[in-house]
């Protein structure tokens, strides 16, 4: 169903053109959009019209339409004016209004198609039979984004963003849920990463707030792929939230060894941990030493660089390490033991950020 706002504009830009007034009715006789003067009182001759076999017709000095949505009566158009040419201009009226409703059938069509791909709710077959009735090229390079609103009402963020997609044909931008706002882009056979996160980039441009995130899946080139970009893009936004807290646009391509750990059972973590650490937990330092062993990552391990840029002597470092190495029984400078407490330290992230859903 076309807003009765769209067919009020509608009608008043052909009034304007023609100076014939206009007035659309829903089946029942009420006024859905006019640009009569006065208030018609024409509901009987609507009610009338409505039961005849006629298509158009004169009735109390004005013309009447009917406008079918395919074989189903949808409106009644009311036209009349000075002109010889109202009979014209009231069949050019009630054939826009026509093609309007099969405009908004395929738009809203695809707003579900879209919604049912997303969340896997269509057979295969289904998928590319859609696709075609909608004038969807199946074998397009696209990936999802997703738009974590944050403070931001839902309809207001998804409204700016299909604003901001306007005339894109291509893209698509829905919500399925509440809190977020889904973006299924179209990627260009010469673009790649880099311009999906410069689109995200300029997307959050659009809010004031800083607090909105925008996670990104993996490009795919088949649209039955595009519900795998969209999971991916969702646990991009979490796995971003705790292990990349300071990055507002996070690519699922990007998670590195934290999208493994986002998929451990929490009971394997806690035993791993226990494992390792003797129950002990490796976030359990004071914050001297945790910006000393994060600065040591940051570095490869290399010691003379960390020290340099934490502007202490090269043996108070290796005696920081060394201390670190008695309380853990890991040696920070080997390798093996360095990825170890690596790893300890993002599955107590992770795990603390469970702790915290729950």
């Amino acid at each position: 169903m076309i807003s009765n706002q769209i067919l009020q504009s509608t009608v008043e830009g052909l009034k304007g053109i023609t100076r014939i007034d206009i007035c659309i009715c829903d089946i029942d006789g009420k006024v859905l959009a006019s640009t009569f003067a006065e208030e018609l009182q024409l509901e009987a001759s609507v009610m009338t019209f409505v039961q005849s076999e006629a298509d158009s017709q004169v009735i109390q000095g004005h013309q009447f339409f009917k406008v079918f949505d395919e074989n189903r009566l949808e409106y009644i158009l009311i036209a009349n004016g000075a002109s010889e040419d109202v009979y014209m201009v009231g069949k050019i009226a009630a054939f826009q209004i026509q093609n309007l409703l099969v405009a908004y059938k395929e738009r809203f069509d695809k707003d579900n198609f879209i919604k049912n791909l997303l969340l896997d709710n269509l057979l295969l077959i289904d998928i590319y039979n859609r696709a075609k009735k909608l004038h969807i090229i199946p074998e397009q390079r696209r990936a999802v984004m997703v738009l974590e609103v944050g403070e931001e009402s839902d309809k207001d963020a998804l409204e700016m963003v299909k604003t901001f997609f306007v005339g894109k044909n291509r893209d698509f931008v829905t919500a399925v849920d509440e809190g977020s706002v889904i973006i299924v882009k179209e990627v260009g056979e010469n673009d790649g990463y880099e311009e999906l996160q410069k689109c995200a980039g300029v997307i959050l441009e659009l809010f004031d707030s800083g607090a909105m995130h925008i996670a990104i899946g993996t490009i795919v080139n088949d649209i039955k792929e595009v519900s795998r970009s969209y999971k991916e893009a969702r646990m991009a936004l979490d796995v971003g939230k705790i292990f990349f807290e300071e990055k507002r646009v996070v690519a699922y391509s990007t998670l590195g060894i934290g999208r493994l750990i986002y998929q451990l059972p929490i009971p394997l973590c806690k035993m791993f941990i226990r494992e390792i650490f003797d129950g002990k937990s490796p976030d359990g330092f004071d914050e001297e030493m945790l910006t000393t062993i994060n600065k040591f990552f940051e570095n490869s391990l290399n010691v003379s660089e960390t020290s340099r840029q934490l502007y202490i002597h090269r043996n108070t470092l290796v005696y920081r390490l060394d201390k670190l190495q008695k309380s853990t029984n890991l040696d920070l400078r080997v390798f093996e033991d360095a990825i170890t407490f690596k790893i300890a330290l993002m599955v107590v992230k992770y795990m603390k950020y469970m702790e915290h859903l729950d």
